[in-house]
């Protein structure tokens, strides 16, 4: 065999590039530094007027779904249902395994993490006022009813709690939890084949029980009076476009569907 005919360096390198979705690796890595640098700006105040009854809705202090549970629901659980659903898989080997965890883990991350970066750029770049905004505000006295105010009219001391009141849109509790459990849902779909014919509907239900618990976060918003119809439906829309691209995308992901 001549020297010629030995693959070199550079090929070797590119096979495992491609093969080690180096390129998607290297697309997630590069979104969490963009949702840093997006975490940082500061939401555009769009002015608001005391007369609008839509914005003086109480401020709840405990919300139904804390931020802390909504990553559990929308990243924790999705992870541990994934590796346990493909480790008791009779029917793949251990590599199969290995593939199909390390693909499906890839695409549920680059689902959540570009989620997360279209509803903050766009929360922060729109700066819709919130239900509760009045509540969060606290505007000073002789504040005028009847016209367009500016954020300068709030007494509000804790920075957080005034600028969170511009971000209603679109809701990230929603986007967040249908890219988390609908991407889920999608895998159960593939892995039970629950859509091809002659499919039980007992694996259709098991498969929507995700996306129900998507459902009922996305509702609790409303119930908290952190968003409207609006700002849910939009969110809910952005965070299930966002999940079936992931998963349903051209190769390695379609892979997934079993």
């Amino acid at each position: 065999m001549t020297m010629n005919s030995e693959p070199g360096l550079r090929p070797t390198i590119r096979r495992f590039w491609q093969q080690s979705y180096g390129p998607d690796w290297l697309s997630l890595l590069l979104l969490a530094l963009a949702n840093l640098a997006v975490g940082l700006i500061e939401p555009f105040q769009r002015m608001f007027s005391l007369d609008d009854r839509t914005l003086h809705f109480p401020h709840a202090e405990l919300e139904r779904v804390p931020v802390p549970m909504l990553l559990v629901y929308s990243i924790a659980l999705p992870t541990l249902l994934i590796l346990l659903s493909t480790l008791i898989n009779p029917h793949k080997t251990g590599k199969q395994k290995l593939h199909q965890m390390h693909v499906s883990l890839l695409g549920l991350a680059i689902s959540l993490m570009l989620t997360t970066f279209i509803t903050d750029t766009v929360k922060n770049g729109y700066g819709r006022p919130r239900p509760d905004l009045v509540a969060r505000c606290k505007p000073k006295e002789g504040t005028p009813e009847h016209e367009l105010v500016g954020v300068e009219v709030c007494t509000e001391q804790d920075y957080h709690t005034l600028y969170d009141g511009f971000r209603s849109f679109p809701s990230g509790h929603s986007s967040f939890s249908w890219s988390g459990l609908g991407f889920l849902s999608l895998f159960f779909l593939g892995q039970t084949r629950a859509l091809r014919p002659g499919s039980d509907m007992c694996r259709v239900v098991i498969s929507a029980l995700p996306s129900l618990g998507a459902l009922l976060i996305t509702l609790s918003r409303t119930e908290d009076y952190r968003h409207d119809i609006y700002d849910v439906s939009t969110g809910s829309l952005i965070g299930a476009s966002v999940t079936y691209w992931s998963y349903a995308r051209p190769p390695p992901f379609y892979l997934l569907i079993g």
